[in-house]
């Protein structure tokens, strides 16, 4: 099986850097408590130039720069960062394996879709530099071999060929073999001299592993490339969610759209590489104290377009009214969907497109995703039973497809009927209103409507609709479309129980 590993150095600093523009070129360093103290796990370039490295306690770091910017390093943070990011490479690898703290191992096995082994390398790291990260990716047979040729400073793509890793691995130092090894026997090969892995490799194994046992054995195993550790794919979370904390509180928008960004650029590379859409977010606003504002955001249809997103968002965002400063962001998918997909026709802009998700969603999140609402059709024979309210989704493309005018009219004069003759109309009134009309004989003459009398300049139908004789709503009814005199197209029937003519339905 053929894997490829990401190497991000310095991971949880670059993610850092990353959220906190502050951060950018200045010495900042990330701590974790260890026996008791505080002590530097990640240091950047510029802290590294001061003279700070991982290990030393926080107070010697501060001694070397008084500057130093400081944060603690929470490794289930950096996990889950790492997940996050490896779900974004969903669409480049079918899974994935977290390599805490700083890199990730991706199922390289369908490389050909990308132009191979290399063009798949630069898709990958593509991908990352969007997110504002760098890396590294090594492709290799062996798991141990792709991670340990990641970090090496080296090309930014680099493919092993099969059978090709001791080859590889030779000119390394031998001690990039013994990670997660301590004892007396890796001194020893210390005093022998060994300064490569191919000096290493060159040992009779016999002799390893008479003086190391295991641990010679696994060393020789790596340095041939043979160490066939497996490849487990990490499980994926069942809730998409980001978070992003504040090095100050925040009292105005500006930073927080900052942080908004980076949060919904992240959310929406998730849904993509899942193949899905969302359909409700939530964002949490934790201010100053322990409180919290929840805010939920609806959209028009699914979508993972992070421009459309984040405008949603900052428009939910604008007149809200906090009691304390925003300390952190938590943006979550509340309710997701498969992704449709979207052809667009020929020259097609997504501007228009936008711009009605935008005012749909404004209209759910101003009035209550009731308010916002579309006719569906429902498999009843009765009108009135027949259409339904459901929430608004817009067409996923447009149909094209329009309907034939009927050519029937009454006695051969006036208008053509509606173009809308063929289907039902976009309005129905409930119940229908009762209305008074002038006939010639079986012709309608006129309607009075709106406290005046409106002329029939068009007719077609009858259409007769009758059920329910079993029961005591038995209906019997012949329908006409009629364009009224300054009204246009409506939709009325004649009950054939009394005679008398009903407005049911107006065509938009």
């Amino acid at each position: 099986m053929r894997l490829g590993y990401l190497h991000l150095p310095r991971f949880p600093l670059q993610r850092r850097l990353v959220e906190s523009r502050s951060w950018v070129g200045r010495p900042a360093v990330l701590w974790e408590m260890i026996r008791g103290g505080k002590r530097i796990t990640f240091a950047s370039q510029a802290a590294q130039g001061a003279g700070v490295r991982p290990g030393m306690t926080l107070s010697e770091a501060t001694a070397r720069e008084a500057s130093l910017l400081q944060a603690p390093h929470l490794p289930e943070e950096t996990f889950e960062a790492l997940l996050g990011l490896g779900e974004s490479l969903l669409t480049l690898s079918p899974a994935f394996q977290v390599d805490d703290p700083e890199g990730l191992w991706l199922d390289a096995s369908a490389t050909h879709l990308s132009g191979g082994e290399e063009g798949w390398g630069e898709a990958v790291l593509a991908q990352v530099e969007s997110q504002g990260l760098q890396g590294r990716v090594v492709l290799a047979d062996q798991a141990f071999t792709a991670r340990a040729l990641a970090r090496v400073e080296g090309l930014a793509v680099r493919a092993i060929p099969p059978g090709a890793e001791a080859e590889a691995l030779a000119p390394l130092s031998w001690r990039v073999l013994a990670e997660g090894m301590k004892g007396t026997f890796l001194d020893g090969l210390e005093r022998m001299g060994l300064t490569t892995v191919a000096e290493l490799a060159s040992l009779p194994p016999g002799a390893l592993l008479t003086r190391g046992g295991t641990q010679g054995l696994l060393l020789q195993r790596r340095a041939l490339g043979l160490d066939r550790a497996p490849f487990v794919p990490t499980p994926l979370p069942e809730k998409l969610e980001e978070r992003l904390s504040f090095d100050w509180p925040a009292t105005v928008l500006e930073p927080m759209l900052f942080g908004l960004k980076t949060l919904v650029d992240r959310l929406c590379a998730r849904l993509s590489g899942r193949r899905r859409a969302a359909m409700r977010v939530g964002l949490t606003l934790e201010l100053e104290g322990g409180d919290a504002a929840l805010l939920s955001i609806s959209l028009a249809r699914p979508t993972r377009a992070a421009k459309l997103l984040l405008e949603l968002v900052r428009h939910r965002l604008d007149g809200v009214s906090l009691e304390a400063p925003v300390v952190a962001l938590v943006l979550s998918v509340e309710e997701e969907g498969p992704d449709p997909g979207h052809q667009r026709l020929l020259g097609a802009g997504p501007d228009g497109e936008a711009a009605l998700e935008v005012v749909l969603s404004r209209l759910a999140g101003a009035l209550g995703d009731e308010a916002l609402g579309t006719v569906a059709l429902r498999d009843h024979h009765r009108p009135e039973r027949a259409v339904q309210a459901e929430p608004f989704r817009p067409p996923s493309h447009p149909t094209g497809l329009g309907l034939i005018p009927p050519d029937r009219t009454l006695d051969g004069a006036g208008p053509q009927a509606s173009p809308t003759e063929q289907s039902r109309p976009s309005r129905l009134l409930t119940p229908p209103v009762r209305l008074e009309v002038q006939l010639r004989g079986e012709s309608l003459l006129g309607v009075r409507l709106s406290g005046g009398w409106k002329r029939t300049l068009g007719l077609a139908g009858p259409e007769r609709l009758a059920g329910e004789w079993w029961g005591k709503d038995a209906y019997a009814r012949d329908y006409y479309r009629a364009c009224l005199e300054g009204v246009g197209w409506v939709w009325l029937f004649r009950d054939a129980r009394d005679g008398g003519f009903f407005l049911h339905g107006l065509f938009d």
